[in-house]
């Protein structure tokens, strides 16, 4: 029985399009198969013939092959090799087909080709690199240019990234005709793997530059300028595009990620935008008020007035003197946060024997100037009351 042309199987004309094709083969394979038309044999011996139509016409070398000779381009002498079953037919079994039906869904997963059928690409992107860098908090308060020593690789510059001795292109790998991966069909499945010849790359480099021995890339450390921005925190994270490790044979570049760290500081401390300071003061100036005078983190320093009668603990706020907002330095648009001054009254220590006199003089005749002590006092009287009652 002679066979159908295989444009009249699936439907459409010999001008249809790509894309026309692989519509028509999809209702037609989904209208004809087994799950759908059990113990139907008609409709088996079609599902058949429409894969075997399809995996003909999908392929351009194959269809022009048709075009030109129709079914006797496939008698055995066409030239086609592996990609043909005995008898001259193609591997028309519907687990081939339907592959295609699975690259529309998931894509280089089942093999498709990038491009519109251009052959996988031999590039590929270089990794995202990360770098952690510690600052002092003066430089995130104020921002900081830092150079910093990153190891990784770099385009190879013998062969300008081609892999190739003399920068030549690759060729397209015999094997695997630039897909990167193979098909070997088994009964009514077939089996994807990478190509042995091409590792996958799709292209082959028959003469490997020396320096690089193929690769397109060579391992090199590099210095980069970083523009610390104020305002820094830590774990804000600064991207510098196309600084990562080299891309493969030519690829694109990955990302450098800098990773900021704000070192702990030995007088302030920081939430945020707010800056802490604790400052030890006298029990005298504590209790007599004065002035005392504070560092602030841009180097200054601050004038601040104790009110009599202070207690340990209590803060007083300095506006404007903590941190930047990021993306704003000093002076610019954005209001910095504040900076909090926390008392702490100091006991004086190895007292002389006149002191100690003075101090017992005082605390006798110090019956009223100690309110917390004597309302602390007054509740524990409560307390012992309470519980005698």
């Amino acid at each position: 029985m002679a066979k159908r042309d295989y444009y009249e199987v699936l439907g459409v004309g010999r001008g249809a399009s790509a894309d026309e094709i692989k519509k028509a083969y999809r209702t037609k394979a989904k209208e004809l198969h087994p799950d759908r038309n059990r113990d139907c044999k008609v409709s088996e011996a079609a599902f058949k013939e429409v894969n075997e139509a399809y995996d003909c016409l999908k392929d351009d070398q194959k269809k022009a092959a048709y075009d030109r000779f129709g079914h006797g381009a496939f008698d055995g002498t066409g030239g086609f090799g592996g990609g043909f079953g005995r008898g001259g037919q193609p591997n028309g079994d519907f687990g081939s087909a339907f592959a295609d039906v699975f690259e529309d869904l998931f894509g280089d997963m089942m093999g498709r080709r990038q491009g519109g059928g251009g052959g996988r690409s031999r590039a590929s992107r270089g990794q995202d690199l990360r770098y952690n860098l510690r600052v002092t908090l003066e430089e995130a308060f104020s921002g900081a240019q830092k150079a910093i020593t990153v190891p990784g690789s770099v385009a190879c510059g013998a062969c300008s990234g081609t892999g190739a001795e003399g920068s030549v292109e690759p060729a397209t790998c015999p094997t695997c005709s630039g897909m990167g991966k193979v098909r070997a069909s088994q009964g009514f499945f077939t089996v994807e793997r990478t190509c042995p010849t091409c590792n996958g790359q799709g292209q082959i480099i028959k003469n490997p530059c020396k320096e690089c021995h193929g690769a397109g890339r060579v391992e090199k450390e590099r210095t980069l300028s970083v523009n610390i921005p104020a305002g820094v925190e830590t774990g804000t994270r600064i991207r510098l595009a196309g600084e990562g490790e080299a891309g493969m044979r030519g690829g694109p570049a990955g990302d450098l990620y800098i990773f900021i760290e704000v070192q702990e500081h030995g007088i302030f401390l920081r939430d945020g935008k707010m800056l802490a300071c604790q400052v030890p003061v006298s029990m005298a100036t504590a209790a007599l008020g004065g002035e005392i005078e504070v560092p602030t983190i841009d180097g200054g320093r601050s004038r601040v007035k104790i009110p009599p009668g202070t207690q340990s603990g209590k803060q007083l706020r300095l506006r404007g003197k903590g941190m930047p907002p990021l993306r704003h330095g000093p002076g610019m648009n954005g209001e910095s946060g504040d900076m909090l001054i926390e008392l702490s009254v100091e006991t004086p220590v190895n007292l002389t024997a006149r002191q100690k006199e003075i101090l017992r003089e005082f605390d006798n005749i110090n019956a009223d100037n100690s309110p917390q002590t004597q309302g602390f006092f007054q509740k524990i009287k409560g307390f012992w009351d309470e519980m005698k009652g």
